[in-house]
């Protein structure tokens, strides 16, 4: 998700404000520190313009 973000050319608070969460959210959540439960995920991908099935198929591989 930090490659998807930086290729939008999109920082952590730019997404964070997208979100309508602190920085700190989006820190931690890239640094390993906190783990997305369904709900954020898919809101990170809608703020992302992604497609979260494909990020979902990606990990399989």
């Amino acid at each position: 998700m930090i490659s998807l973000r930086k290729d939008k050319g999109l920082t952590q608070a730019q997404v964070a404000e997208k979100l309508g969460r602190p920085q700190s959210f989006v820190a931690k959540y890239e640094g390993g520190e906190r783990r997305l439960d369904i709900i954020e995920f898919l809101d990170i991908t809608a703020a992302l313009d992604a497609d979260p099935c494909e990020i979902l198929l990606s990990l399989r591989t």
